[in-house]
Parts: structure tokens; sequence; C-alpha cells
């Protein structure tokens, strides 16, 4: 879930990507073969569960469809792996699509999560004087550049009388920016599950707020228009096998923070925390959604982090309804 910012390290990410696409599938042999196959480009999480399980693979064996999958470190490393034709569908934050979209990439929304406003939030350590969103105003804090925590602060200031101007945000990766945290370099930190659970019970931080209130903070699924389009019922049984395991972890809370715990390479009491405030349910996009995506975009136009205005009715879904 670590954000990778060296063109290199995104270059290697993408080369590796595309080489096991070709391992897993014999190359040119497969450009040959009638059988469909989805290209998962996946990072640690839910789609780890449904890997582990093989019930995918289960569910699409009667269709001819094969399943390969490629681990990711961020979100915005599987997009460009889409964007070169390496992947078929992914899972992604908020923030990340849009940029992908502004570069031009052929990127559709399959599905999105319900609400999951309480998976970032805003920290402070525990013995700061701030006490309130408010008496922000002047400080540091520290955040991951055109994330989702970007777009939640921009609002969360907003709510409470401020400008974004009003601060000094600090451009850092999460590893980075827990050391900054830790340090006392910056005031406070933006950050989202499972670092925000991690921050919580290693470092006894303060969760000043959450994005309750400020931003849906929902979990996407995307896939390539081409792909959407030839492959709907392919889509179709993805989205609802991880439906299914939104509803098994929701009703299997400790079987699952065990096994994300491993997963994730987290103490169990993290991933307790982090499942603990998760909100279960996925289902296709639809205009409401997208208009949420919109109001990121546009404010991420009016922070110069995008260099033009987005239409994102273009990323509408396609026969999935």
């Amino acid at each position: 879930m670590q954000f990778l910012t060296s063109p290199i390290d995104r270059r290697r990410v993408l080369g590796t990507a595309a080489a096991s696409a070709l391992s897993v599938f014999g190359g040119a042999s497969f450009a040959q073969s009638s059988n469909r196959v989805l290209r998962i480009g996946y990072q640690k999480g839910w789609l780890s569960l449904i890997k582990n399980r093989g019930s995918l693979e289960k569910r699409l064996a009667p269709l001819g469809v094969a399943v390969s999958w490629t681990e990711f470190n961020a979100g915005p490393v599987q997009l460009e792996a889409l964007n070169v034709g390496s992947i078929d569908f992914g899972d992604v934050g908020e923030a990340p699509p849009i940029f992908a979209q502004a570069a031009g990439a052929p990127l559709v929304y399959a599905a999105a999560t319900v609400p999951r406003p309480r998976l970032e939030g805003l920290l402070v350590p525990k013995d700061a004087k701030i006490q309130s969103v408010a008496e922000l105003k002047g400080k540091r804090i520290a955040l991951n550049k055109g994330s989702n925590v970007h777009y939640m602060l921009v609002q969360l200031l907003r709510k409470n009388g401020l400008q974004y101007s009003d601060v000094t945000p600090i451009f850092l990766p999460p590893p980075d920016a827990r050391a900054a945290f830790e340090k006392g370099a910056v005031d406070a930190w933006a950050i989202w599950d499972p670092f925000l659970a991690a921050a919580q019970k290693t470092l006894d931080a303060r969760l000043l707020a959450d994005a309750s209130g400020v931003a849906n903070n929902r979990q996407y699924y995307f896939s390539s228009r081409d792909y959407a389009s030839k492959n709907p019922d392919v889509l179709k049984i993805a989205i609802a096998e991880i439906d299914a395991i939104d509803s098994w972890v929701g009703a299997n809370k400790a079987a699952a923070a065990a096994e994300l715990s491993q997963v994730l390479g987290l103490e169990k009491r993290i991933t307790e925390l982090y499942i603990g405030r998760v909100a279960f349910g996925t289902k296709v996009v639809n205009a409401d959604i997208l208009a949420e995506q919109q109001a990121i975009a546009d404010t991420f136009l009016e922070l110069q982090l995008i260099p033009k205005k987005l239409n994102l009715r273009h990323a509408a879904p396609v026969n999935l309804g």
C-alpha cells in the first residue's frame, strides 16, 4: 500500500507485471487461444482474501475464463499497468483514478464499495495541545500528495472554517510521514487504514477527525473500457465475489482480522481496529457515485493537481447494470 514515487520504480513494477502475465499465459500462444482471461492487479487486502480462497477461479471456470493475479504496491502503478494493457481489473482508492483519467487512461469504474469515511483520518500526537481541526491554522500536516486524504484534508478544513492555504502540507508517502510524525517534524498526519490503525495502536496517536461528513472514501474496482464492453459477464461475477467476501468479513470479523493480519503483516490488534470500522457492501457504480468522483476531480483541478477538467461520465461502466 506504499506509493512508489520514482519513475524507475514504476517502470520496474510495470515490467514485472507484464512479464508475470506473459509467463502465466505463454506469451503469443495466449493471444491465439479462444479462452478468455481476467488479469487482476491487486493490493494486499480484500482481493488477497479472494485470491487465497480460489473462489473466483471456481466461479469463472464454467465460462472458460482463467484468472491471473499480479500484486502491486500502490494504486497509481496498477492504473499505469491498466493503461499499457498488462491487467484488466483491479482495486484502488478514490484519488488515483482521477490522475489516471487526466493522463488519458481508458478506465471505467466497474464497482464501488459503500462509503467508508472512518477508514481515513487526521492524527495528532497523543499529548498535542490541538483539540480541533480549526486549531490547525499555520500547522504542518503530513499527507500523500494527490491521495484520498488530500481531498479529505481540503474538505475538513473547509468544514471548520479554514482554507487549504491556511496550513502547510508536507508531502510524504506513508512510511516517511510516519517517521516525521514520530519525530515531531509535523503537527498532524492525514492518513488511511491500515496505517491509521497502526499509528493509533503503536504510537498512541490521537484521532482528531475522520472523513465522516466530508468524504465518502469509497474503494473502487476498475477495468478498461474495452475489457468491460467485451466481458460484462466476467466482471459481474468478479463484483459478486467481492461483495461476497465483504459479507463474510462483516459476519466473521475476528477470523477476518486474523487472516488479514497475515496478509498485511500487521498485529491482529491493528487489523481488528481496522476491520471494526469498515462498512460492508460492493455494487456497480451509478451516476451518484460518479458525481462524487467528479467533485474530487474538480477539487484537484482547483488545486492544480491535474491539468484539465474531467467529465467523469466518460468513465461510466459498460453493460454492468
